[in-house]
């Protein structure tokens, strides 16, 4: 079991050898808390066939045709155009 060092919400284990059956591993025990958290999502549908589908489709395939990946040299140059692509995406 690996464990964040020095973290006060998961660093504590326990160990329950009493728990051994026919092994000779001692089971290992952690309480990990889980928060409730509500994540916003949103979700973008657009009809089949319509001239929304048609005018996004032109607008991405021009937004891939435009994107220079000539000289991808290193992976933050390819993050950076993936992002880029990302937020382009979006806001068409």
């Amino acid at each position: 079991m690996f464990l964040c060092f020095g973290s006060s919400e998961v660093g504590n284990h326990t160990i329950h050898p009493d728990w051994r059956l026919t092994s000779d591993h001692a089971p290992l025990m952690i309480v990990i808390p889980i928060v409730e958290e509500h994540i916003q999502t949103k979700k973008h549908t657009i009809v089949k066939d319509s001239d929304e589908e048609y005018a996004f489709v032109k607008k991405l395939t021009k937004l891939l045709r435009n994107i220079d990946t000539s000289n991808i040299t290193d992976v933050n140059h390819l993050n950076s155009i993936i992002t880029y692509f990302a937020s382009s995406v979006e806001n068409i």
